[in-house]
């Protein structure tokens, strides 16, 4: 039977009908913050390309992670930007280097703030790439070497969770390794294992001063139009042992993200890109959206897609926005 008898139209009548039969639900603890950290004291440098975001020293970020907690955002992760950078990226490994004393701060001010760390070497190079170069080609294996170290570097300071995102072939196994012969064998790896080479990472690299000097990262992250690549290098990154996998970025790739939620026995994290959320933000400054409205209907879009968690810089404005 159809129309007079079905009227889909019943259960939208009310609030409380519309919320009963709600299908996906966003909470707060699904969200978790990405943040930039700085050399410095008292430093809150405005992103130009990212409102509402800023690169902070340790101290600020404790100050910031304190609201975030306190609107119950439980997770962050952390992104650095070394006083210097150069060929081999060795600040992203260093124990002294910036991430690693700010995990440090935040874990002396906040024990209770779940801190993932951002596993690259993009920030640190003075090249802008995710590893090491030679005759202008990023070398896998090497690279895999520096970025156990890395994960060591930041577990050793009291990181709770490592994240790869250099997409360099072998990176979960080599992680993972490299913890375990420390000493870190409960320490969980989220991996990127779905990291395209997208349009959508402006911002981010004007926020971590990342930019590529030359060519650009074609070779290690994925064709943006492949998605049976992406569920081999999940599998691989499963295989490797992977305790969590990522797809990024996530809005252009939500066929994607539903894809790997089917296939993975893990869980599942989104990243909500720089481009995606700065893209929000011009428009609602314009007076062309309503950006509170566009971020939850984004989000709730990611979630319903098969996201476990999603990455976003809109968390603390939607954390604000469900605590309403």
């Amino acid at each position: 039977m159809a129309f007079p008898q079905h009227r889909m139209r019943r259960l939208r009548n009310q609030e409380w009908a519309r919320r009963m039969v709600r299908e996906t639900h966003l909470a707060v603890d699904d969200l978790i913050e990405p943040l930039f950290v700085a050399e410095g004291t008292g430093r809150r440098r405005a992103i130009g390309s990212m409102p509402g975001c800023s690169q902070l020293s340790p101290d600020t970020l404790v100050e910031e992670c304190r609201i975030s907690r306190d609107l119950g955002i439980g997770a962050v992760i952390l992104f650095g930007i070394p006083r210097e950078k150069d060929e081999i990226g060795s600040q992203g490994y260093a124990e002294d280097g910036i991430v690693p004393r700010a995990i440090r701060a935040l874990k002396t001010a906040l024990p209770d703030i779940y801190v993932i760390a951002d596993v690259c070497l993009c920030e640190y190079t003075d090249h802008g790439h995710c590893g090491v170069i030679e005759d202008g080609k990023l070398l896998n294996d090497p690279t895999l070497d520096l970025l156990g170290q890395a994960a060591v570097a930041y577990a050793v300071a009291g990181a709770d969770m490592v994240a790869p995102s250099a997409m360099a072939d072998g990176q979960v196994g080599a992680i993972r390794e490299a913890l375990d012969e420390e000493g870190f064998a409960d320490t969980p790896i989220l991996s990127y294992a779905a990291k395209y080479a997208s349009a959508f990472y402006g911002p981010f690299r004007d926020a971590a001063e990342s930019a590529p000097r030359f060519g650009d990262r074609k070779t290690y992250q994925m064709d943006p139009a492949n998605a049976r690549e992406a569920l081999r290098e999940v599998e691989l990154d499963i295989e490797e042992g992977a305790d969590m996998v990522m797809v990024k970025p996530a809005l252009a790739y939500l066929d994607i993200l539903t894809r790997v939620a089917e296939l993975s026995p893990v869980p599942v994290a989104a990243y909500n890109v720089s481009g995606e959320y700065s893209l929000v933000k011009a428009a609602a400054e314009k007076g062309w959206v309503d950006g509170e409205r566009i971020a939850m209907e984004i989000l709730t879009s990611i979630k319903r897609a098969g996201a476990d968690v999603i990455l976003t810089y809109h968390a603390r404005e939607v954390a604000r926005i469900l605590a309403r």
